[in-house]
Order: structure tokens, then sequence, then C-alpha cells
């Protein structure tokens, strides 16, 4: 009797070990075992584990057709559905957020963006800012009438209702800072507020930044977005 095929034996190995990693990497972030960039290496090493599979699984599935009588094709069947998983739950999620550029601080005036109270976050510089421009057009200071205390307010206000935690609050030169922790990996994203008297009112800006990795997916730009909706539709862009 012939041998099972080698290639087919392998797929479901590397299937099972995608699901393995791919599962373990946010659970380990998630119960704190792992730091969250931590947990996260070991997700996308379960996602490459998966692509692998899927391609192994191929080879075997060819090299077990009936005509060769090859045992191990329910290995290599196995090995590409379960690689399979994690390669479409990511390409689900990813979709929406393809095309954005690989940045990860976002303001609402690039020109003169809020400055965090930590001095080891510095804002990038004009590489970045010129990115953002071209991506998100529709990122502008927010302008709100009345005074700067109601609108100090309102922007706090605004980010306890978004979920955000406040650590730091001063009425007086304007400015609010916070973080957001992601729901999966528990990344930590910073954001300041800096509210300023306007002609028109007065002035809002927003600045949000991940801690960790080179691109968001975007996720900054919506954060500030969704802070000015919650603002109400008093909230224009300037």
């Amino acid at each position: 009797m012939e041998r099972p095929s080698r290639v087919a034996d392998a797929a479901r190995l590397a299937g099972i070990l995608a699901v393995v990693l791919f599962a373990l990497g946010p659970l380990s972030a998630q119960l704190g075992i792992a730091a969250p960039l931590s947990g996260f290496l070991v997700f996308g090493i379960g996602l490459l584990a998966g692509v692998i599979a899927v391609a192994l699984g191929v080879v075997g599935l060819v090299k077990t057709r009936a005509a060769t009588g090859r045992p191990g094709r329910g290995s290599a069947l196995t090995g590409l559905l379960l690689g399979l998983l994690p390669v479409v739950c990511v390409a689900v999620v990813a979709g929406p957020s393809r095309g954005h550029p690989r940045i990860n601080d976002i303001t609402t005036d690039p020109a003169d963006p809020p400055a965090f109270s930590n001095p080891a976050r510095p804002y990038p510089g004009e590489a970045f800012a010129t990115e953002q421009r071209a991506a998100y057009p529709d990122l502008a200071p927010i302008v709100l009438s009345g005074p700067p205390s109601a609108a100090f307010v309102a922007s706090l206000d605004a980010a306890r209702g978004l979920g955000w935690e406040i650590v730091r609050e001063d009425s007086t030169a304007g400015v609010i800072e916070a973080t957001q922790t992601s729901s999966i990996f528990h990344f930590v994203d910073d954001v300041v507020i800096r509210i300023r008297q306007d002609a028109a009112g007065c002035k809002v800006d927003v600045r949000s930044k991940s801690r960790d990795g080179q691109g968001d997916m975007g996720v900054n730009a919506a954060r500030i977005r969704a802070f000015r909706e919650k603002l109400g539709p008093g909230a224009a862009p300037s």
C-alpha cells in the first residue's frame, strides 16, 4: 500500500497550527498573558500558517486525486479548510480598511497639532501631514458657537460618551487627554483635545495617535469623526 502524501499531512498540521495561533494571539492579549504587540505577532504567525496550509492543501489534493490512488486526501482537505479560516476572517475584517496610508498619528490640524503632555509622543512631522491631507481631507478643526468653557464641557462629555478614559482635564488651558483601548488586542491609543477661542466662537482640535505599529487601518481618523459627530449638529469642520 502506498504511503499517504507527506504534503497532505503537512497541510493538516499547518492548518491546526494556524487555527491554534490565530486564536491564541488575541486570547493571550485579552487575558494579559502577552503584551498587545506580542499577541498580535502570534496572531500574524497564525495567519501566515493559514496561508501555507491553504497552499499545501491545494497541492495535497492534487497529489491525492483519484487518478493517483494515493491516500491522504482527507488530510489535505482538512488542512485547506483549517487554513482558510484565518485567511477568510482577516480578509473580511480588513477589507474595509484597505487603501489607508501607513500613518498612525492623525489630527484635525496638521499645521499646528495639539501636543500631548508626554514629550515621548511628538508629532511625526510634515511627511505624516502630507499623507493625512491626501487620505482624510474631511478632517479639519471643529468650530463651535459659544464660549470655550461650554466647548470644554461638551468635549469632555463627548469623550466620556465614546468610552474614552480621561487621563487629564485642564479647563484653564483648554486641554483634555484620554486613551482608548481596543477590544481585541488591547492596543492603547492616545487622544488629546484642544479648545481655543475663535472669531466664530471657539475651535476644537483633536489628535489621535496609536502607541504601536506604523499604520492604523483608519482607526484614528474614524475616532476623530466619531468625536465630531458626538459633539452634535453644532460641530462643523472649519
